[in-house]
């Protein structure tokens, strides 16, 4: 074989469980032809008998090692030169050995040397860049990131996308392998410099695989735990028990604008004074939330103290683990999974005392600043957009009418056939249609959905709609009304805690 054989493959690791019903030669076999049929490039193999047993059924390229347990070191992947020896013998193109800076029985250099005389190839399986550094000194031909993860420390769950990078660097006969174990992250690999990808569990080992999807079964079956969830808003502080997207007990309280989070949190509690009738508190907030700090971002949203402990002061309150989100991206996450996203890439929007949002692409929810639409300036004034766009505006736009009235008040006036009122929301709904362009243009998400107060208004979406038809096909969002309503922000910052 050449090395270029093996670049952009996939490498089938042909290993079964030891002493389970698939350890025999006939069943190893039977693996091996069956990977190289799919399209597999090459196989890795363990033991000699193996080797021997699959070089005889094909002319594939095999990478062989002999696993071997020892008193004197920690090396197990073909720990001495008489094995490397062997396995050329029986048939391996490549021989991959361990490689780390550990004690062991042979030097890498005395390995390399070993397999170089028979005429094949070497791998060294590296932890770190420290070992592809020193192996490649030593006249390795191929770097691996198998024993990433297994010299020392607790295992990993991921793949050590970034050493496979890192090793690129050095060389590009880098082979990744270790916990490659879905088409996604095999093809992350490479886009990080693997010239090829080793997978085993995921593909040859039945017990595994199985026992993913019965963990990931018997997880979904379980009782799902009761939340309660809390939505401190501009206006009004929501909470309710919540089992997946079931909502009951619910209270709504109106926001004392004059109180501290200490307050608020305290007049949940007094709602929910049952023993044992939750298992944890998750909590929505206007604002930002990092570290478990709550700071605002536009005060006159809702004023707290910046850096306020917010998670601390309800663990000590409720006496339960807490976990708090921005409330547009909890909304967000809600609607995604149980609403109107229909669990496609969307962006949500709400429309109410402020402007909000989340995003959720690749069915990810990004965190942080990540959605806050109502601190994008406004084209006109250049202020944050939610300053002439939310409920306060529609507010102080009936005061300059001579009218004190909400939002909501507004909406009626407009019903009746109030002329200043009708040209308030139209206004309102004009800059919400801009915005959506924009979300469009930066996002490119299948559906936009709409909620909040004033998103969810009488007509207000029409209006939207209205605005946004002149637009080209290509550029013209998909605009969707959320199906939680006001219960999105308690359904989706309930689902993230149960995750």
């Amino acid at each position: 074989m050449r090395i270029e054989d093996l670049r952009n493959g996939l490498v089938v690791s042909c290993q079964p469980v030891p002493g389970g019903p698939m350890d025999t030669a006939d069943s190893v076999v039977a693996f091996a032809l069956a990977a190289i049929a799919a399209g597999a490039r090459a196989l890795r193999i363990e033991s000699l008998d193996y080797v021997r047993a699959v070089r005889a059924a094909t002319s594939a390229p095999i990478i062989g090692i002999v696993k071997q347990d020892r008193d004197d070191s920690p090396v197990r992947i073909t720990p001495t030169t008489a094995l490397a020896a062997a396995l050329c013998d029986a048939g391996a193109d490549i021989v991959a050995f361990d490689a780390t800076r550990r004690p062991r029985p042979a030097t890498v250099t005395d390995l390399i040397a070993t397999i170089r005389a028979k005429g094949k190839f070497t791998m060294a399986d590296c932890s770190d860049i420290e070992d592809a550094r020193e192996a490649l000194a030593a006249g390795a031909d191929f770097v691996g990131t198998t024993m990433s993860g297994y010299a020392g420390g607790p295992v990993p769950q991921e793949p050590d996308l970034a050493l496979i990078a890192a090793m690129r660097q050095l060389t590009p006969n880098v082979i990744a392998e270790g916990r490659l174990n879905s088409p996604q992250l095999a093809a992350e690999a490479v886009r990080r410099g693997a010239m090829c990808v080793v997978v085993g569990s995921a593909i040859t080992r039945t017990e595994h695989v199985t026992a993913w999807f019965k963990s990931a079964v018997d997880a979904a079956a379980a009782p799902v735990p009761t939340t309660l969830a809390i939505d401190i808003g501009g206006t009004k502080i929501a909470a309710a028990l919540v089992e997946g997207a079931a909502v009951r007990s619910a209270v709504t309280l109106e926001t004392d604008r004059g109180e501290n989070p200490d307050v608020w949190l305290r007049q949940i509690a007094m709602h929910f004074r049952e023993p044992g009738s939750y298992s944890r508190v998750a909590i929505a907030v206007s604002g930002l939330v990092e570290d478990g700090r709550w700071s605002s971002l536009n005060p006159a949203t809702l004023n707290v103290p910046d850096g306020f402990p917010l998670i601390d002061a309800a663990e000590t309150i409720f006496g339960v683990p807490t976990s708090a989100l921005n409330d547009a991206q909890a909304a967000a996450w809600g609607e995604y999974y149980w609403g109107a996203g229909e669990r496609e890439d969307m962006v949500f929007l709400t429309i109410s005392t402020g402007v909000g949002g989340g995003v959720v692409l690749n069915g990810r929810l990004l965190r942080g600043l990540a959605g806050h639409f109502g601190l994008w300036r406004s084209r006109s004034q250049g202020q944050p957009l939610e300053d002439d766009v939310s409920g306060r505006w529609l507010a102080s736009q009936a005061k300059a009418a001579g009218l004190e009235l909400t939002a909501r008040g507004v909406f009626a006036a407009a019903a009746s056939g109030e002329q200043w009122a009708r040209d308030a929301i139209r206004t309102s709904a004009d800059k919400v249609a801009a915005l959506c362009t924009d979300v469009q243009l930066a996002f490119d998400p299948r559906r936009i959905v709409i909620g909040g107060g004033i998103g969810l208004g009488s007509g207000f979406l029409d209006l939207v709609e209205e605005r946004l038809s002149h637009l080209p096909a290509r550029l013209l969002p998909t605009v969707a009304q959320a199906r939680l309503g006001s219960q999105a922000g308690l359904v989706g910052i309930a689902d993230i805690a149960a995750r």
